[in-house]
């Protein structure tokens, strides 16, 4: 690593820490030469698939664009953006991780609409109303026929306690069994 200041070749680590929600790696740095300090970040790079669109052509996935979409169905509802974040992240996660070099656009607005169900009903429909191209009122009332079940399992699991340990409300830490001596005081 070239020292910023003086362009010297050598530099030392004096410190390395996970940043970024263990997704990069905080180096600080220390030139041999001029003795100045900086900080580098070490992250993966991670290449997406390339998008097919329905007319075959090819462009690179852009995390810009997915952002706008979702944002765009989200507008004036109640979703905090750190929520958006973590979707568009999950997104992007399931399409790295197909492990295909192209992925069709329908496979994205599929991966997209799941995170939206699961984010706001009311986005999901907005979305699915561009996306799936609805023409009447018929379509958007079969889109939401099809969004009841999901409705109704939700309200249902808000009702029942987790089967799996944090899969729902934090779980209390174990108490331990207290002594004989302990239990007559």
């Amino acid at each position: 690593m070239y020292c910023p200041f003086c362009g010297h070749v050598e530099t030392k680590v004096t410190d390395s820490r996970l940043a970024g929600e263990g997704r990069q790696i905080r180096r600080r740095r220390e030139c041999l030469s001029c003795g100045e300090r900086f900080t580098t970040f070490e992250t993966a790079e991670l290449t997406m698939p390339l998008v097919v669109k329905s007319d075959r052509t090819r462009e690179p996935f852009d995390e810009a664009k997915l952002r706008t979409g979702m944002g765009k169905a989200l507008e004036k509802r109640p979703v905090g953006q750190e929520a958006v974040e973590e979707a568009v992240s999950r997104v992007c996660h399931k399409l790295r991780s197909l492990g295909e070099r192209e992925v069709s656009s329908r496979e994205v607005g599929e991966v997209v609409m799941d995170e939206l169900r699961r984010l706001d009903e009311v986005a999901y429909v907005r979305f699915a109303s561009v996306y799936r191209s609805f023409q009447d009122l018929d379509a958007f009332r079969e889109e939401i026929e099809r969004l009841r079940p999901h409705a109704r399992r939700r309200e249902e699991s808000r009702d029942q306690l987790p089967l799996l340990p944090g899969a729902g409300a934090p779980e209390e830490p174990p108490v331990a069994p207290r002594r004989e001596s302990e239990r007559r005081k």
